[in-house]
């Protein structure tokens, strides 16, 4: 049972601040009436530490914790495997057990990886999980810990997150756009971009409904509408840049994922399928090509 009172706002602790959603959420937060979200600073070397993670919640005492702390780099992930399970499974485990003992809920933020991109119409929530490498392995073994831990939990496995911030597909495209004449996407890899400041909305959804009692814990999918393919995508990129300057990029190049991704598999789709999080919740996919207009808008802005 979740103790939260009307006559207040709802307190919502971020691990992971300074992660993509991390970011939007503590921004959405700032306009909220309902919502007030705090973030949690970290040292990755202290969060096997009960105590030290403890310490974590006891400053802010909040009703909810979302956690958006991960080892997030596929690539990176294959050589700092300790680390890439520190954050992804070990600090979930910790983290589930003093929630448990709190009495407060976790979202989880998970991710299509731990599929291995062989079902190209979409995955559910209930299809088999064969992660791909380090990185996939650790976030589906950090799912499960926290399944054996705490009841109260909601996984949200998100695709092709973009923001104007940190290093993501966005970002890193239009760093080479400055400096590259050529640049090069997968034809062959099919997936649904989703921006970070959809998923805080989604959160702020959740969490709202699940504050009001709704039933309805367990594992969820979430995804911009539309599916596409990583050219694709860079393509959507680079008009919408094009928009705010000349880009020194001329051609875009469409190449197998093969040729792209010998260091880390990558799955070939990351498409979710994202019907019960319609059916549970009435939470409907927004299209990632206004997302990602709004989102390179920012970024020029600034």
């Amino acid at each position: 049972m979740l103790h939260w009172s009307s006559d207040r706002k709802i307190k919502i602790l971020v691990t992971g601040p300074k992660e993509q959603v991390g970011k939007a959420l503590l921004s959405a937060g700032q306009q909220s009436a309902i919502f007030e979200v705090v973030g949690a600073s970290s040292d990755a070397p202290n969060l096997r530490d009960k105590q030290v993670v403890s310490q974590l919640l006891a400053q802010s005492n909040p009703d909810f914790v979302v956690n958006t702390l991960g080892y997030n780099s596929v690539v990176v992930s294959e050589k700092k495997v300790d680390l890439c399970y520190l954050l992804n499974r070990d600090f979930i485990a910790v983290l589930a057990e003093i929630c448990s003992e709190k009495n407060i809920p976790i979202i989880h933020l998970s991710t299509d990886h731990v599929f291995d991109g062989h079902y190209a119409s979409g995955y559910s929530e209930d299809d088999q999980t064969i992660p791909l490498g380090i990185f996939g392995k650790s976030k589906w073994q950090g799912e499960e810990v926290l399944r054996s831990k705490l009841e109260q939990h909601l996984i949200l496995r998100v695709s092709w997150l973009f923001s104007a911030w940190g290093d993501n597909f966005l970002t890193r495209s239009l760093r080479l756009a400055g400096t590259e004449t050529d640049m090069y996407a997968a034809n062959d890899r099919q997936g649904c971009p989703t921006s970070a400041a959809d998923i805080a909305r989604v959160i702020f959804a959740i969490i709202r409904q699940l504050n009001e009692q709704a039933d309805a814990w367990g594992t969820y999918h979430y995804c911009g509408a539309e599916v596409t393919t990583r050219y694709k995508f860079l393509e959507a990129i680079f008009a919408g840049a094009q928009l705010h300057e000349p880009l020194v990029t001329t051609q875009l190049h469409c190449v197998p994922r093969s040729q792209l991704y010998a260091n880390a598999e990558r799955p070939a789709s990351s498409v979710l399928n994202c019907k019960k999080i319609l059916n549970d919740f009435g939470i409907h996919q927004r299209p990632w090509r206004s997302e990602l207009t709004q989102v390179i808008d920012t970024i020029y802005q600034r």
